[in-house]
């Protein structure tokens, strides 16, 4: 079967402009706009994979097929195309009945137009073939343009549905995880294809709990930071491309703004499709068609967008050493049950904030007599977090399993560069002389940082000493009660 995209090419009609102005009346929908003017940095993701929609249309045409009577009418088009003009003249009752049978809509020009010229005795002359088939590839690029809309339509109802329900699943997380747009988007790409059967209640209560605890995000923030990541300067030594965006006017297609003169068919003031029913000026209005000399209406929108430009450039720039990653190892035994698991959940969320902002990635290893690990910042963070969150402390305390896989994801060559956080209340055994061996000789590498994080007085203070920071945070009746009131006054 013929394809739409074959049918486009061989009538030059423009897929890539009609999906432009399909993606622009898309994100100018109310239904957007709400949206869009509430979170900013949403606004800014979106837009920046308005491409990746563009390709889900551009595959979706060209899967599209034309309707058989569509492609039957095409081909025979075509065939007349080839017709020399006394073949063409002797074929003509087969070609309108052939028309008739397809059921096209030229079907009946087609014979008003043989009619006429057999009236004013026009027939024999070349001109009547090449405006017969002037006539019939117009309404041949109607038909496959209306078939594009459709198809259009079909597509912005389902578009529309998902993109609600995607902005709506990122809205509901982006004051609890997003702090830039680059955490706005990696949480947007994060969401993809999951707003559907994930449920947010255990990252909205945590996210509520971390706000209502100025002190513990300072903290997550303050530990965040304790790695300044270094910058060295590289000089250009030639010149190079620089990309600029450059604002311009978006062309919409709801408002018009003047008339000016053009070849666009489907926007004609009806003065001008007026003279096709007068013979006299019929040939006139065909020549102002090729000559691009047709009153139409021009439509024009007060919106902007961007477009990239490119310029050469000669400079110096500086290049920042990103932050490593982090690894959280977070103490779930019995002594860590209650609001320890509160504060410790919460802090992880704190991190994994760090991170989307930072762009670093956020790798969590729950321990207590077992191990199981999740990554909060891969594409299926969310429900890792949110698997995490759903877990209960209970158990034992196996510091030293949970120390031994520490340094050996260090010694890996993407956790290199990891700061390294354990929180726990550090109740648990001496740790072997052979573990406290190793990881010094990793805090050699000055790439590597071990925190720890106390959220207990009782810690042994001789497994505390392996540890470069210390960050108390103590969360017992007495200190929760003390930063209430601080927090009140």
């Amino acid at each position: 079967m013929l394809a739409l995209t074959t049918l486009d090419m061989f009538l030059s009609i423009n897929d890539s402009e009609l999906l432009d102005n399909f993606i622009l009346t898309l994100l100018a929908s109310p239904q957007l706009a709400v949206f869009m003017e509430k979170y900013p940095s949403l606004k800014k993701a979106l837009l920046h994979r308005t491409p990746l929609i563009k390709q889900r249309l551009e595959q979706t045409v060209k899967e599209t097929r034309v309707p058989p009577e569509l492609a039957a009418e095409f081909q025979a088009f075509q065939e007349c195309q080839l017709m020399a003009q006394n073949a063409f003249n002797a074929a003509l009752p087969q070609i309108l009945a052939r028309l008739e049978r397809l059921g096209s809509p030229f079907s009946s020009q087609a014979r008003t137009l043989t009619r006429n010229a057999t009236l004013n005795n026009t027939r024999p002359e070349s001109s009547f073939q090449v405006l017969f088939l002037q006539r019939w590839r117009l309404s041949l690029t109607f038909q496959a343009t209306t078939l594009h809309q459709q198809l259009l339509e079909q597509e912005q109802d389902i578009l529309l549905e998902e993109l609600q329900q995607h902005l709506a699943a990122s809205a509901a997380l982006v004051p609890l995880l997003a702090e830039n747009d680059n955490s706005a988007g990696k949480l947007w790409d994060m969401t993809a294809g999951q707003w559907q059967q994930l449920d947010y209640r255990q990252l909205v209560h945590y996210g509520e709990f971390l706000r209502q605890q100025p002190e513990l995000q300072a903290l997550a923030d303050q530990l965040g930071r304790s790695r300044h990541a270094k910058t060295h300067a590289v000089a250009e030594a030639t010149q190079q491309w620089v990309r600029l965006m450059i604002r311009e006017p978006a062309i919409l297609p709801e408002e018009v703004n003047g008339i000016h003169q053009s070849d666009d068919l489907l926007r004609l003031l009806p003065s001008e499709l007026v003279t096709l029913g007068i013979s006299d000026l019929e040939f006139e209005f065909y020549r102002r068609l090729l000559e691009k000399r047709l009153l139409t209406y021009r439509l024009q929108g007060d919106t902007w967008r961007e477009r990239i430009s490119q310029r050469p450039a000669r400079s110096e720039r500086m290049e920042s050493q990103p932050r490593g990653p982090f690894i959280v190892c977070v103490d779930t035994s019995g002594s860590m049950g209650g609001i320890n698991e509160e504060y410790a959940k919460a802090f992880c969320l704190a991190l994994m904030r760090i991170a989307l902002t930072d762009d670093r990635r956020c790798y969590v290893t729950l321990f207590s007599t077992g191990m199981v690990s999740y990554e909060l910042t891969a594409p299926s963070g969310l429900e890792q977090a949110i698997r995490f969150l759903g877990q209960s402390f209970r158990g034992g305390t196996d510091l030293v399993a949970c120390l031994s896989a520490l340094a050996d994801k260090l010694d890996t060559p993407p956790w290199r560069d990891a700061d390294a956080v354990v929180i726990s209340d550090f109740i648990a055994q001496r740790l072997p002389d052979e573990l406290i061996t190793r990881i010094r000789h990793q805090q050699q590498r000055q790439t590597q940082r071990f925190h720890a994080v106390a959220l207990s007085a009782m810690g042994k203070p001789g497994i505390l000493k392996i540890f470069d920071h210390i960050w108390r945070f103590d969360t017992g009746l007495r200190s929760r009660l003390m930063r209430f009131l601080r927090r009140r006054n």
